[in-house]
Parts: C-alpha cells; structure tokens; sequence
C-alpha cells in the first residue's frame, strides 16, 4: 500500500508480531486516505456478483482507515478463472487491491481444473458472504414434506440442469445423497429457464436461489402446484449446517435426509456434497486480499467490514442483494471459509470419477 513511509513500516513491523498483534493495534497506522482501491469482480458487468460488489463498495470506502475511492473491476471470462487468475498473478499485497469470487469459481478449483492458477489456501478472507436456495417438487407427486420423499423411490425425476460442473453440481450431489433417481437435462443458461421447465411440466424436481424463490414460486406454491421440501440450509461459524433465517419452517439438507432415511448422512459422497454446498451457497462470495498482505492490513479490512455491515444505512438498504442472510465478518471467518474452500481427495476423486463416468466430463 502506498501510505506514508512511517505508516508502510509501522504496518510491516506490526506484521512481524505475529499473534501478539491485536486487531485495533494491527490496523492502528494504516491509511488509504487518498488512494483507490481496485476491487476485481471476474464475472460481467450487471450479474449478481457484481451487483454485491457496487452495493458494499460504498459501504466498504466509508469504513476502511481514510476512506479511500473503491471502484470496481470487472474481469469476465472462463467462468471467473479468467480475473482471478489474472488477480493472482498481479496484485500486490498493499491492500489496494481485492477480488470478491463466487461459488462458480470456487467449483473449479474443488474439482481440480488445470484451467485454474489460483490458491483459496493462500488466499485471505476478509468478509464471506452467504445465500440459499429451496427444492421444490410439482404438488401432483403427492409428496407433501421430506418425510415422505420415500414415496418417490422407483420413480425417475427430471432436473434441467446449467451443467455438470456449475453450480447444479450441488442439487446433482445432493439427490445423489438422497437415493433419489434424477436424470440431469443441461444445457440451460440460468436457473430460470429451469423454473419455466417446471412450469411447464418437463422438469419435475427443481430448486431457486432465495431471492428467485420468493419471487417466482411462492406463488406456485400459494396456488397449489408446488410443494417446498427442503433448504440448502447455512453454515455456521463452525461449520455446522443450521437452518436457512428466510425459511426457518422449512427442514434443511441434512435435516431432510435424516427424515427420508432414519439417519444421519455420512460418507464419501455426503463430504464431496457438503464442500460443493458450502462452495456454491453458504459462502458463496468472498472477498479475498493477496497472499502475502500484512495483518495490519487484513485488520484494517475485517474491521472494515464489520462496521460496514452494521452500518445502519446498509442495513437498510440490504434488501434482495444480502437477504436476511448474516455475513461473516471479523477474525471468526477462517473456519467458514475453510469448510468453503477444501476438499478432500477420496471425495474429490470421487466427484470426478463420477462426472467422467455418468456426465462424460473430462479434467
């Protein structure tokens, strides 16, 4: 960061102090009065990661040490790999540069593309940002709630999938999970032409973000031609799924599993589940500094965001871009993001093995 020459070594020294630095010492001389911070965003100008970035922006230049200018970057192309690769490769670690990434381009990484030159491990969350999502199945099923999802077995349902390895990756593992028979349609270009497939009976077995749902199938379900069955549900800061705060009444993942099946999920394919869920909703965009940033300056930031996110004008405004979905913020993210970011290599195998296998994907 280019600050004053006393402040550069005041934050360098207080790097050097390990865990004895505290947060308010740490971020005590840093300042980015005067200077702009570059926020990457690898996604098209309009899209929903964009969107999140040119809400906080103000947010987060109002809260930072000398309220600096924060403009946004767009960097489109590969599906995110393209910017954040380029992130990765160029930024310094002054604290003028960060990238907010999402589920999309955590995917990737999870299944091992060699498309892909960037580290989550390296990389240093400084705020996490969480969405949801509800399964829904047409009401003529019979299936009233995810107790009764037994009644499906033996019956073949129909997902309109983005993909084998975009975000559809997580309800692809997920009915997985359940034991239920799902054939996979790709080729969509969002998950509302896959509501229109529902609509019009050709998909039977369908899920929307939060923010789609409540817009676009409450309304089939308040005119009886769908049934909610399940959230994706939260994670909390340990890791643990909770319950989804928009749809409290509504059982999530795990809680419908254990409905369905008597039991708790365990195994191979519910760990490769859980990673992907985390990845795609529960901290589906984080906002990442360099590898290497001093700790004043990673203070500075999850302070930052903390006061933003409190900040009563923000909440406020929140509305549809953050939900009622908390946001991690401050020195407890690391187990969230963690949980986000890593998967192991039995489950990831796993995963890959059965994309080449059932979806002719080929790493």
């Amino acid at each position: 960061m280019k600050l004053s020459r006393r402040g550069l070594l005041a934050a360098t020294a207080a790097a050097g102090l390990g865990g004895r630095a505290t947060p308010a010492a740490a971020q005590s001389n840093v300042s980015f009065a005067g200077r702009t911070v570059e926020w990457v965003i690898p996604f098209a100008v309009g899209g929903g990661s964009d969107v999140w970035a040119r809400f906080l922006a103000p947010y987060l230049s109002r809260h930072l040490p000398g309220r600096p200018t924060v403009v946004i970057r767009n960097v489109p192309g590969g599906g995110s790999i393209t910017g954040t690769n380029e992130f990765v490769a160029r930024a310094r670690p002054d604290g003028l540069s960060i990238i907010g990434t999402s589920g999309s381009t955590q995917v990737p990484y999870l299944l091992g593309d060699p498309r892909v030159r960037y580290d989550y491990r390296k990389l240093i969350p400084v705020l996490v940002s969480p969405t949801g999502g509800v399964v829904y199945l047409p009401a003529r099923l019979g299936v009233a709630n995810a107790s009764e999802l037994g009644k499906l077995r033996g019956q073949q349902l129909v997902y309109a999938s983005q993909g084998p390895t975009s975000l559809d990756i997580v309800p692809m593992l997920a009915f997985l999970v359940l034991g239920l028979d799902v054939r996979h349609v790709f080729g969509l270009r969002g998950r509302g032409e896959g509501r229109l497939a529902f609509e019009r009976g050709e998909a039977t077995i369908d899920y929307q973000t939060t923010s789609a749902y409540l817009t676009n199938v409450v309304p089939l379900v308040r005119a009886g031609n769908a049934v909610p069955i399940f959230s994706w549900g939260v994670l909390d800061r340990d890791g643990n799924v909770q319950r989804d705060p928009t749809f409290p009444d509504l059982p999530h993942f795990v809680e419908a599993y254990e409905m369905m099946h008597g039991r708790q999920p365990s195994g191979t394919e519910f760990n490769a589940y859980l990673a992907f869920f985390g990845s795609g909703f529960a901290a589906q965009k984080p906002v990442l500094l360099p590898e290497g940033t001093p700790r004043p300056i990673v203070a500075a930031y999850r302070k930052a965001f903390e006061d933003a996110v409190a900040d009563p004008e923000l909440q406020a405004g929140k509305g549809e871009v953050l939900g009622e979905y908390e946001q991690a913020v401050g020195d407890g993210i690391e187990r969230l993001y963690e949980v986000a970011t890593t998967i192991d290599l039995e489950a990831r195998n796993w995963v890959r093995n059965h994309l080449a296998t059932n979806h002719n994907v080929r790493f």
